[in-house]
């Protein structure tokens, strides 16, 4: 189902825009200050390190088949619907959540088993507050899949419906995160609790990374609460939302209990705008070996690194150096263009125990080793030499209230092009140079780009930094920079977007597409939109 901005608004009775998501009220800006964006009482406000470390839930398949060609497929379901969280020591907030959680339950699978999820729609029809359709998009961020099942924006399944997304998971190991796309109200959706965890396994990942108990997903967000519990939201004219309280699975400023040995964290940054520098409180490095479409070609050992939304590093953190008893801080050193209060410098703590038994951590042969080499993939290979076409994207806001454009393009030009206009048309198989520029000042841009992953070659003309010198799928465009990928375009023909994960960015209206081997007026077996409509749900509460 097709909707636009306008049909949102007519089919939800909405007069106005600004807050949307389960339970939001707005925090005027004239309330946000240095100190604090939240109006809860002192008593109300969460504490940093009160709150246990939490794990997100796993998701078991509902049922597993053997498809035609002989590979596995697991059917799972999630049902997106409104709950109340403890987020708060006190209060209950409302959210939208993957079956009722946030973060949404975890999806983890082995490279080559296919997986079909189906996705149920049972939010309210219109939201509780603003009145607006609660019609979603779900997209796996990190896959290749075809573009039917790639949570195109405008492709948007309502109150009431599911549908079937089809995954092949043939690509290498990685952290995927799946997450609401729906158009014109990602952020809002996103910032509400649609956001869940898809994990990737393969044998050369398996041999060189810690698994189990010591793979630990970190999914870091920030929120403002109004004095009720409910979230508040703020986008400061479309420009961003920075919350004052920062969430780790859901947790505010969480401890968690760790061994002395190596752990590895895979790291998202499900923020809809800020971004983030952690570093530890020893002073210590950390080991990056991960980046978001997977392993680097080689650990890169850093003190801090710049983590905008989408963005994705696994990181594996030594606390074999460390003494049963000692407390270490992740913190935050933030970046320019954040907007940071009294506690937003922290992120979480480690407390360091001691272990159930010698002889039992070393049955696991990564407890203790920091691998140097890692793996090469096919993206990390491209030289500026392979690619047949350079393009130049310049991502900016001509002034405040005026729509994010990328190349003075917007989501409303594509719509009102029937779905046809697109800003590149690359064949299958070709090799391209893309060079994005931020001339938006006061601003950075994370440019995520669908279907492929990319090498960053450049940054303002000189190397990427060492943490970014993995398989990549978000860039990191700040102010005044310029960054040149390579990437390779396919598996699959169709048409994918581009946008910036400053998600208020892209719902007003940062966000292109592009055509992958077919011309504008050819048919296309694999529209978006039509391909595989969604479903009425026998089911619906």
């Amino acid at each position: 189902m097709s909707v636009s901005r306008r049909d949102l608004l007519k089919l939800g009775g909405l007069g106005g825009l600004g807050l949307v998501g389960a339970g939001l009220v707005t925090v005027p800006i004239s309330t946000v200050s240095a100190k604090s964006a939240s109006q809860l009482g002192s008593r109300d406000m969460p504490r940093p390190y009160a709150a246990a470390f939490y794990r997100p839930a796993p998701l078991r398949p509902a049922s597993t088949s053997v498809d035609a060609d002989g590979a596995t497929v697991n059917h799972y379901r999630i049902t997106m619907r409104q709950a109340d969280a403890q987020i708060l020591p006190r209060k209950k907030t409302s959210i939208l959540g993957y079956n009722g959680l946030f973060p949404g339950p975890t999806i983890e699978l082995e490279q080559g088993t296919r997986a079909v999820v189906k996705v149920r729609n049972q939010l309210p029809k219109n939201h509780p507050k603003l009145g607006y359709l609660m019609a979603t998009s779900t997209h796996l961020h990190g896959s290749a899949t075809l573009p039917e099942y790639d949570g195109y924006a405008s492709d948007v399944t309502p109150a009431g419906f599911y549908k079937d997304y089809h995954y092949p998971n043939f690509q290498p190991a990685r952290t995927l995160w799946y997450h609401d796309h729906g158009v014109h109200f990602t952020a809002q959706n996103v910032y509400s609790g649609l956001a869940g965890l898809y994990l990737m396994h393969d044998p050369v990942e398996r041999e060189l990374l810690p698994q189990g108990a010591f793979d630990v997903p970190l999914v870091i967000s920030d929120a403002m609460f109004a004095s009720d519990g409910s979230l508040g939201y703020d986008d400061r004219d479309r420009s961003g939302l920075w919350g004052d309280v920062i969430l780790v699975n859901g947790r505010p400023w969480p401890v968690m209990k760790v061994q002395p040995r190596v752990y590895r964290f895979r790291i998202l940054n499900a923020s809809i705008s800020r971004s983030y520098r952690p570093t530890l409180s020893t002073g210590d490095a950390v080991h990056i070996v991960a980046t978001d479409g997977g392993l680097m070609p080689a650990t890169q050992s850093v003190r801090n690194w710049r983590h905008g939304p989408a963005e994705r590093y696994e990181v594996l953190i030594d606390f074999s150096k460390y003494r049963p008893g000692q407390r270490i801080e992740l913190r935050n050193l933030s970046n320019p263009n954040n907007r940071d209060y009294d506690h937003t410098n922290k992120i979480m703590a480690f407390d360091v125990v001691a272990p159930p038994s010698e002889s039992a951590m070393k049955l696991d042969p990564k407890w203790n080793q920091i691998p140097g080499t890692l793996a090469g993939s096919e993206v990390m290979q491209l030289t500026r030499g392979d690619a047949e076409e350079k393009r130049s994207f310049r991502v900016q806001r001509a002034d405040v209230g005026k729509p994010w454009t990328i190349n003075e393009v917007t989501w409303e030009d594509v719509i009102a092009s029937n779905f046809k206009l697109a800003s590149a048309d690359p064949r299958l198989g070709a090799v391209e140079v893309w060079e994005f520029e931020n001339k938006s000042g006061g601003w950075f841009h994370p440019m995520h780009i669908h279907l492929v992953d990319f090498k960053i070659l450049s940054r303002n003309g000189k190397a990427p930094f060492p943490y970014e010198r993995g398989p990549k799928d978000v860039v990191y465009v700040g102010e005044g920079e310029k960054v040149e990928l390579a990437m390779k375009f396919g598996p699959h023909k169709g048409r994918y977007m581009v946008h910036c994960h400053n998600l208020p960015h892209e719902d007003h209206s940062m966000m292109i597409q592009f055509r992958v081997g077919l011309g504008e007026d050819d048919p296309d077996e694999h529209d978006p939109i039509s391909a595989a409509p969604c479903q009425p749900d026998p089911d619906t509460d």
